[in-house]
This record gives C-alpha cells, structure tokens and sequence, in this order.
C-alpha cells in the first residue's frame, strides 16, 4: 500500500493516533517537495512557536467569569462577563485564544476534561484591566476564564478533516503521488509547486496571499484591495486559467458585496456554479472545494474585508 493510502485509511480509522498519522504525512510532504506542508506537519506535531501563523481552527472562544464586591458587604459571584467588555477594555486576544500547544498536546487536555467539564486559563491579569469597568462602584476581585472540551475536540476534528482533503487532493491533482512508498524516493519529480498551492489552501483557508515556487522558492502574489489585476494574479497562481480569473474578477469588480459572510454578489454566485465544473473535470489545475476556498477569499481581500 502506497504511503498516501496509509495516510488516509488511517486518519478515518476512530481512534487512530494523529501522533503516528502525522509522522507519516511528513514523510510523504518530503517526498512531494512541499516545504508549507512539512512545516505543518512539524507544527503539528511539536507546537507552534511565538511568531508563527496559526491557522484559524487553532483560535478559539474563551468565556469569562468572575467575583466582584461592592459597598455595604454586597457581592456579585460567579458572574458572567460579556465579551464585548474584554475585548474593550483587554483586546480581543483574551475573548481568540491561541492553542499553540502540539496536537499531542491537545488530544491529552481532551482527555482531562472527558468528564464534559471545561478548562481553565491564568486570567489573573484581567483583574486589573477590569476594575471598576464591570460594574459600577464594585471592585474586581476575581476572573476565571474556561474553553470549553467541544472547542479542543474540534482542533482534533479539524487536524484529520484537513489530512483527509489535502490528501485526497493531492491525489486528484498528482496522481503519481499515490504511488509514493517507504523505500527510496521515486526518481520522478513530484509537481512540488502543486503540492505548495494545495497545502497553503487547505491548512490555512483564508489565505490574502497564493504562493507558488518548487522546493526551496516561493512568489507571493497578494490581493491588493479594488485591484482587479492583482486579483486576476492570485487566481492564476491558485490554478485558475488567465481566461477565466479575467472573467470572474470583471464579474467581482461590477459588484459589492452582500456582507463578509456573503462577499459574492449574484452575479459572481452565478458565473462559480456555472464554472466549478471545469475543476471537477480537471480544467482547472485545482480541486472544487479548494478553489471554492479561493475564489471567496479572494472577493473578500478585493473588497477589503479581510
């Protein structure tokens, strides 16, 4: 069985160690020449340091609470503070807290709380951002911030859905790569600036920025805001033919946008529908879901809204 396979009949499997998984997806980044993917992999596996990206299934929610004391022996306990107040008086980093931790890591913090129960984070420091702040003439005596069980679940999930579709789509759009095994590298060179677009797709989603290059290079190409041409450039580094992110991105220019969740007016809803076709029949060097991804982060950095 190919190494490829090993991958993904082990990532379905219930149970499985993404420890082990991961090993494995690393090996095979190796051989396809895919720098983003390795130091994923890497990540993954060892922990994201300070300073590098995290992709955003890693930002979760923090709920807050706390005991306030005011005139007169009065007392407000275990009281749930809104998040809008932290963000206004902390920063928004309190409310998107940043689980750097590897995913071994994370699968033993799951494993703590398997009671259903929550965890807790050092909020000490919010005490003094707060005072005074909650509630009028009551001082801040304590703040205890929780991340729910569900929310690290969720990191676990997101790990082996994305090792699931960047293998499925490496083999889509490299077949060769599923002929990759444990012994000697294959003499055939892998389609490594393939294997780049796809994995810097799929780990990081929402991506202002395609990048493109073999083993040891890389072109950004970055969206600059009402900049049709720098648009049409994202699309052709992402796989799209020259013809078609001409046509999109005239669509994309003609229109605004309904909202950020929504940032594809009629017009641009309708031409992706009539389109996503030539990726499914492999007209497009780019999978359907991956250049669904695309085509809606790159409206949303045309329009600024990211």
């Amino acid at each position: 069985m190919s190494l490829l396979h090993q991958i993904q009949e082990s990532v379905v499997q219930e149970g499985s160690d993404l420890g082990s998984v991961l090993l494995k997806l690393r090996l095979l980044a190796a051989r396809l020449g895919s720098e983003i993917l390795e130091e994923w992999v890497k990540h993954e596996s060892e922990g994201y340091p300070n300073g590098a990206e995290l992709p955003d299934y890693r930002i979760i929610c923090v709920s807050y609470r706390g005991t306030f004391s005011g005139p007169f022996g009065s007392a407000i306990k275990n009281a749930q503070i809104p998040p809008y107040l932290i963000e206004k008086y902390a920063g928004d980093s309190w409310t998107n807290y940043e689980v750097r931790e590897s995913i071994s890591a994370v699968d033993e913090l799951v494993k703590s709380s398997a009671d259903g129960g929550s965890l807790g984070i050092d909020a000490s420091n919010l005490i003094l951002l707060l005072q005074g702040k909650v509630y009028e003439r009551y001082a801040c005596n304590d703040v205890s911030g929780e991340i729910s069980r569900v929310s690290l679940s969720e990191i676990q999930q997101s790990v082996r859905s994305r090792i699931l579709e960047l293998t499925l789509e490496i083999e889509r759009s490299i077949p060769a790569a599923a002929h990759i095994t444990f012994g000697a590298p294959a003499s055939e060179q892998a389609n490594s600036e393939k294997v780049q677009q796809i994995s810097q797709q799929i780990i990081y989603g929402n991506v202002a920025t395609a990048v493109a290059g073999g083993h040891g290079s890389s072109i950004a190409v970055t969206i600059e805001e009402r900049n049709k041409s720098s648009l049409v450039e994202y699309l052709k580094a992402a796989g799209i033919p020259e013809v078609d992110a001409e046509e999109f991105a005239q669509i994309v220019e003609s229109e605004e946008p309904e909202s950020k969740e929504e940032p594809l007016g009629q017009g641009a809803r309708y031409w992706m529908a009539s389109n996503l076709k030539k990726a499914v029949e492999g007209t497009w060097n780019v999978g359907v879901s991956v250049a669904t991804t695309v085509l809606t982060e790159a409206a949303l950095k045309f329009y600024g809204l990211k």
